[in-house]
């Protein structure tokens, strides 16, 4: 029997395992793109990060000049300060489209990927809030101080906790040099648990839209789903390179183009719109305590998904009252995010804790749904649904 002349390397092994060897089901679709764009996404973040990384200072008295000098002196500057600010937005949109796949295809009955894939939603959003904060505009310096001011919430330490965060009694450049540091240096622990969450995800395989097993219908990923990534990948740079050439700062808030004034307070401080709808769930409660809560309680909940779902029919694709709760849910969203963008006046007010309501009634109606098919059809389906 012919052997080969040599071993394989460890990290050949690995590559070929893990994208080119894969068994994967044969009836993905495009949906399942998002998980390889972000990769990508990830990728452009780092990179273009870096070289911005050589021209910025890191002071409260330059950093906003810095950034003026990037795009204006730097050859190619206001190239990668356009791709590394819609990068975060591109970033956003394609996890939002992956979590949402996952809810809808019922992705979430793999316990340990789950969990993993929501442990890196939230680093990935804390992130992207200290790089807003680089810039030091107007609303980059209100922004952190607001978010930061929400930790007082928190009995007790809360208060401490902000001034050691602020690294004095307000929002300064002793928070700018830290907030620096840590944007530069986490985005490198996000690559290795993003390294972890695929590993998670190749022990039993991916899902499949179908959400059944599909361990006699496989196919390797190279080259069929390769050449589908590739696709994916041209049409989205297609997309992302129109939105950087051609519209830069149609997702920038124009309060950031003036340097950060602590004397003159703007008169609406709102984040980015990939944030829009945890903070209208946060200024739609009564007190800050509450809003804090839910707004916490509406990112954590996704981890609720994975504990209550066993049945391989829980997914939308095959219950039609998931599907209409999961249709809704992402209308809710929508209206959330279109709101945040709105002054904090009537009758926003209103729709704004209205839909917040909506938005948290999501997980308890999916948990409803479930055991109603788990006890009701049940019984009458030979107990096939719920084991």
């Amino acid at each position: 029997m012919w052997k080969p002349l040599y071993k394989k390397s460890f990290l050949w092994s690995l590559v070929d395992s893990s994208f080119i060897s894969l068994p994967a089901p044969k009836n993905l679709n495009y949906w399942w793109n998002f998980g390889s764009l972000l990769g990508l996404c990830l990728v452009i973040q780092i990179s273009t990060g870096l070289f911005l990384s050589f021209h910025y200072s890191a002071h409260e008295s330059t950093a906003f000049e810095s950034v003026v000098h990037i795009e204006r002196n730097v050859n190619m500057g206001w190239l990668l300060r356009s791709v590394h600010t819609n990068g975060a937005s591109a970033f956003f949109f394609c996890l939002y489209c992956h979590i949402g796949r996952g809810l809808y295809y019922g992705c979430y009955r793999q316990t340990k990927v789950w969990l993993s894939g929501v442990i890196l939603l939230l680093l990935t959003m804390g992130i992207a809030f200290l790089g807003y904060v680089l810039p030091w505009g107007q609303m980059s310096f209100w922004g952190a101080t607001v978010i930061t001011n929400l930790l007082t919430a928190i009995p007790l330490v809360g208060e401490p906790l902000v001034h050691w965060i602020w690294g004095g009694y307000s929002v300064s450049g002793v928070t700018l040099t830290r907030f620096y540091s840590l944007h530069f240096i986490l985005p490198f622990v996000l690559a290795a648990l993003a390294a972890t969450h695929i590993v998670l995800l190749h022990e039993k395989g991916s899902s499949n839209p179908l959400g059944v097993s599909s361990s006699t219908a496989k196919l390797r990923f190279h080259p069929y789903y390769t050449t589908k990534d590739l696709l994916g990948a041209s049409v989205f740079m297609g997309g992302f390179l129109g939105l950087v050439l051609l519209k830069p700062h149609l997702l920038s808030s124009p309060e950031n183009f003036f340097p950060a004034n602590p004397l003159s307070t703007p008169a609406h401080i709102q984040p980015e719109w990939y944030f829009l709808f945890a903070y209208t769930i946060l200024r739609s409660m009564p007190s800050k305590s509450l809003g804090v809560l839910y707004m916490v309680f509406s990112i954590v909940s996704l981890c609720f998904f994975s504990f209550y779902h066993t049945s391989i029919f829980q997914s939308a694709f095959w219950t039609p009252p998931l599907g209409v709760l999961f249709g809704l849910h992402f209308y809710t969203w929508v209206m959330l995010t279109w709101l945040g963008g709105k002054p904090a006046d009537p009758p926003y007010i209103f729709w704004g804790q209205l839909f917040s309501v909506f938005y948290v009634l999501f997980y308890p109606l999916t948990l409803l749904v479930v055991y109603w098919q788990k006890l009701v059809l049940g019984p009458i389906m030979g107990n096939k649904i719920g084991r």
